[in-house]
């Protein structure tokens, strides 16, 4: 069974009729396409509202672009000092070897960069990059991004983990993917042991926004993970109408941390263009983020961040808990509600 590239691919699944597609034929033009069978078969019966159907089929409002959105809401590009690095942070940088994506999320920060048969770097373009990593020793960790590199070839993965493990000052590999919860075979056995070499400490950051995408074969998937000894940690955007209530997101981050998956950022959506439907306001997500303490375990809870457009980095958005009301003299607020005296 083929992946699902079209409108008209989406409709002859069953998974839109043949009005809804007509309704999104010039959002799909812009904005790229792509379902997995294995997400055919998740999607199959589910509707628009639904918080599997609506992260991954096209709706007419991706149509409209807010003034305030921008076609690189986190600033990549005036960050790049070389094709396929990014470089925010001193100790840390980007790596995009690919701008392909088994899955096309409609609130993708990277949506006007990414697509079907998405650029990958050539073969002197990786080397370059790679040669940046080796000169800037600074360089302590290495998020290797794009697009998906699990959509990689364990071979190709295996040469960027073995020449980052060859660089000293190198100590950390973290792989960004959303492979294992879109296309959960494709974390083989070969593909999990491409991904560890000695002197090098690999971890994943596993992309899952809501808990029904914790099937038995993604449990599995991540089990293969963990088993082989990488640690990872869960990456979840907040989505309005999928994901925005304390209960769902207790539901998802339960599940993750059952699956040995530590809750590691709650992103609130970036300024992707065409993506305003899915976000609430940094109030809304404050309230939600409060009603989680108490709620769940403290390994259940992930940092929410703003990414602040331009290209400065992620903010933490939580919300404040203590008051500083001078002199020594503090307002603590407890999980329910009440306010207690702290003088410290």
């Amino acid at each position: 069974m083929k992946a699902l590239h079209s409108v008209s691919d989406l409709v002859a699944a069953g998974l839109m009729t043949p009005e809804a597609g007509k309704a999104v034929e010039t959002v799909a033009e812009r904005y790229a396409v792509a379902v997995t069978p294995y997400l055919r078969d998740q999607l199959a019966g589910r509707t628009p509202d639904d918080p599997l159907y609506a992260q991954y089929v096209p709706s007419p409002e991706e149509a409209y672009t807010a003034p305030e959105e921008r076609e690189d809401p986190i600033g990549d590009v005036a960050r790049s000092p070389v094709k396929g690095i990014v470089h925010r942070y001193q100790d840390r940088v980007l790596l995009k070897p690919l701008h392909a994506c088994a899955v096309y999320c409609r609130f993708c920060f990277r949506r006007e960069m990414v697509g079907p048969g998405g650029e990958a770097l050539t073969g002197e373009e990786l080397d370059a990059a790679l040669a940046y990593i080796r000169d800037h020793d600074e360089v302590w960790e290495v998020v290797v991004t794009g697009g998906d590199p699990f959509l990689l070839s364990p071979r190709r993965l295996r040469g960027i983990v073995q020449a980052l493990s060859a660089m000293p000052h190198v100590g950390i590999v973290r792989l960004h993917t959303r492979i294992p919860a879109a296309d959960p075979d494709r974390v083989t056995g070969e593909l999990v042991e491409a991904l560890t070499a000695p002197g090098l400490a690999t971890w994943v950051a596993v992309h899952v926004n809501h808990a029904d995408e914790l099937t038995p074969p993604v449990r599995a998937a991540l089990a293969r993970l963990v088993e082989a000894g990488i640690p990872l940690v869960g990456q979840t955007v907040l989505l309005k109408g999928i994901n925005d209530s304390p209960a769902a997101l207790e539901a998802l981050f339960r599940g993750l941390v059952r699956n040995r998956v530590k809750p590691y950022y709650l992103h609130h959506p970036d300024l992707a263009a065409g993506t305003s439907h899915f976000r609430s306001t940094l109030a809304e997500g404050q309230a939600l983020v409060k009603g989680l303490r108490g709620r769940v375990s403290g390994l259940c809870q992930p940092t929410y961040v703003l990414d602040i457009p331009g290209g400065h980095g992620k903010a933490p958005a939580a919300p404040a808990w203590i008051a500083d009301e001078g002199k020594g003299d503090y307002r603590v607020e407890d999980f329910t509600g009440a306010t207690h005296r702290y003088r410290g």
